[in-house]
């Protein structure tokens, strides 16, 4: 079977990709850039990539596709995301409609109460314009997804591991039904022509039903941490909001999200699904256990990080690739080494997250925190995998553009709030690594920004390059 995914470089999208690949079918995955999907070699045949944006639908689907998934969701916010929402959900279905697909496949989010948050809103907007395209759509509605990397259980894990003591809001105890991306995937795949699931919108949740509260406790019961919740019932959604997003590492709109879905109770009321597809899923302690587990052996699929609808990048990705020349500022450094290249280039790989910045720790720390004041992520996102990179992978407040093994170049873009834009290079040949700092300003405020910090990249880049060369060797 011929499937195209729409969001396959999402959360969602890149775990879905190696179970239908296992299943043999035959993938066309819509993507912003090449490679941002890591596929076994010895399944690239049954993979195909059309580079692509749905707010402009300047890609045409092959013609013979028998079933679409619509997994793209929007973290980023902004005023107009909702318009943005349907708007690609409704250049998808015009797409899909031109080819022979005979369902359209859709993770949506619990919406069966009569208070509803922005966020919940626009996913039932999307519902509609898909299923307006005339195709056979299924709709699958989830509450808080729980697994390694997802946002819900990264920030559930931030708050438990970082605060003994929390002040929570009143709606702390409201009830959700939390479900494991493991049960996520099976029903995604499970429901693919499955005719009893053609039309129908159905919804999923785990075996628990839960208040946030006992969520947490639950959390800190597996970790072994004694943590005491205090509750405050002045504390209103706007405050609540920007407490999450200064002690987790989540973006503003994610926790203005989360919050806002916690003043409602997300607990599944349709059951249909346990008889069309029965399924025990997974406990919640099941899951955390599950997560854990992919945390501690390295094997983090994906990670809400990962995707670029998080990221305040323009649609057209490749405009990042070719770092400028003109109008630029430039800080390079070349440091020489005698040994085996792809020792140095391992090293680099590691560069971030909990591996560090080799050398000047506490200043990117420093810039981090200073950026989560101006409303940037912060340096909290770490990495996906500790050795291992990918384009379009979260590195702290970078994000990855390249990442050629072959050649021995890795291109980092900051997402940062900055007065302009800011490539970080590092390039292995001859012997040498070379590492660039590139800044193109944005008017005067810009080049004042640069000087200013100057001084900083003075010990900053250097102390950098030379600890990689050091580790590398192990001098």
């Amino acid at each position: 079977m011929k499937i195209l995914i729409a969001g396959a470089t999402g959360y969602v999208g890149k775990r879905l990709i190696p179970r239908l690949l296992e299943d043999g079918h035959t993938l066309v995955l819509l993507t912003r850039g090449k490679g941002r999907v890591s596929i076994p070699p010895h399944l690239g045949h049954q993979v195909t990539e059309v580079l692509g944006d749905l707010l402009n639908p300047n890609f045409v689907f092959p013609e013979d596709i028998d079933a679409a998934y619509y997994l793209v969701h929007s973290m980023k916010g902004g005023e107009d995301f909702e318009e943005q929402e349907r708007r690609s959900a409704k250049n998808f279905a015009e797409a899909v409609q031109k080819t022979l697909a005979k369902q359209i496949i859709f993770l949506s989010g619990i919406s069966n109460v009569s208070h509803l948050s922005k966020h919940i809103q626009s996913r039932q907007a999307v519902e509609k314009v898909l299923q307006d395209s005339g195709i056979p759509i299924t709709v699958l509605r989830a509450g808080i997804v729980i697994g390694s990397g997802s946002a819900s259980f990264e920030i559930i894990r931030d708050l438990v591991e970082k605060l003994p003591i929390m002040v929570a809001p009143k709606w702390i105890s409201n009830l959700c039904q939390p479900v494991a991306i493991y049960d996520v995937i099976y029903y995604l795949t499970h429901v693919l022509h499955q005719p009893d699931c053609m039309g129908q919108t159905l919804e999923i949740g785990g075996p628990d039903v839960l208040s946030y509260r006992d969520m947490l406790y639950g959390l800190a019961k597996y970790r072994k941490l004694w943590r005491w919740i205090i509750t405050i019932p002045l504390l209103t959604p706007r405050l609540s909001s920007y407490w999450l997003y200064l002690i987790t590492s989540t973006n503003f709109f994610l926790a203005k999200t989360l919050v806002d879905n916690l003043t409602t109770n997300f607990v599944c009321v349709d059951k249909r699904i346990l008889k069309i597809l029965p399924h025990t899923c997974l406990t919640y302690q099941q899951s955390i256990k599950r997560a854990f587990q992919k945390i501690d052996e390295n094997l983090i699929v994906s990670s809400w990080t990962d995707a670029l609808s998080s990221s305040d990048f323009r649609p057209d990705f490749v405009h990042y690739l070719q770092v400028p020349q003109e109008g630029c500022l430039k800080d390079e450094h070349v440091f020489s080494f005698q040994g085996d290249p792809e020792l140095v280039r391992q090293r680099v790989w590691m560069i971030g997250g909990n591996n560090g910045w080799y050398g000047s720790d506490p200043l990117w720390r420093m810039r981090g925190l200073i950026d989560r004041m101006l409303g940037g992520s912060g340096i909290r996102r770490g990495r996906r995998d500790p050795n291992e990179l990918i384009p379009g992978d979260a590195l702290d407040f970078w994000r990855v553009l390249v990442a050629d093994k072959k050649q021995m170049r890795l291109l980092l873009y900051a997402e940062m709030k900055l007065p302009g834009e800011a490539w970080l290079e590092f390039r292995i040949e001859n012997q040498n690594l070379t590492q660039t700092a590139t800044f193109r300003p944005r008017g005067v405020f810009g080049r004042l920004y640069w000087y200013i910090l100057l001084p900083f990249h003075k010990i900053i880049f250097p102390r950098m390059g030379k600890a990689i060369i050091k580790k590398a060797f192990k001098y």
